[in-house]
């Protein structure tokens, strides 16, 4: 295992969804009927067109608020406020991969294209809050989403992370092109391995990946 790829890092970024809890959980399931209702009600459309409007600002935009921010002006708190009002039911407590967290040397940070409350919620849920220093959701990055280069250079000139020590686990590939870029490590965390010379390592393990870095 790549142990000595990662002998430099002293920040270790994690994304939340998909990435800190399995997609088995199908919290964003939940997550995309509350923001096709929200576009239904902000733009007056059926549930057709904001199913279609939704996916179309995701592929466009990165985000549902970014399109809906930039084509219609709509105010990100409410939405943030809403689409996460969720459930936390389906997700479970694991011990072994806070523990795996918190043995990293360095700074452990999140940060998400959520809010800030609702990875708090999560990672209440998963029983992972302890294991990170901060968390930084797309408030933190002036509602800018991943993959925008400038959301990431936002957050960690907030955090003041250097780049170049530092690491990125990511389920969407998308997301780790800005990192690579900016000369972070980047680790793709998903079944399917996406393609592109920006993603340095891959797993469908994540505490089996990290347990080969301790």
């Amino acid at each position: 295992m790549p142990k000595d790829a990662f002998d430099h890092v002293t920040t270790w970024v994690f994304d939340l969804d998909h990435t800190l809890y399995p997609p088995s959980a199908r919290l964003f399931d939940l997550i995309e009927v509350r923001m096709t209702a929200y576009v239904m009600d902000a733009l007056g459309v059926d549930h057709a067109e904001a199913d279609r409007l939704r996916k179309h600002y995701w592929a466009t935009h990165g985000t549902t608020l970014a399109g809906l921010m930039r084509e219609h002006d709509v105010d990100p708190a409410p939405y943030l406020t809403d689409v996460h009002d969720i459930p936390m039911d389906s997700l479970s407590l694991d011990p072994i991969l806070a523990a795996q967290i918190t043995a990293l040397p360095g700074r452990r940070i999140v940060y998400t294209n959520g809010c800030a409350p609702y990875a708090e919620r999560v990672l209440a849920a998963r029983g992972l809050s302890h294991a990170f220093d901060a968390i930084y959701g797309v408030e933190h990055a002036e509602f800018l989403p991943k993959p925008d280069h400038a959301a990431f250079e936002t957050v960690f000139r907030k955090d003041g992370l250097s780049p170049e020590t530092a690491a990125m686990f990511e389920d969407d590939p998308r997301n780790l092109r800005a990192p690579h870029d900016m000369g972070m490590r980047t680790v793709h965390v998903a079944e399917i391995r996406g393609a592109g010379v920006h993603i340095h390592f891959h797993t469908d393990d994540l505490s089996r990946f990290l347990a080969s870095l301790i």
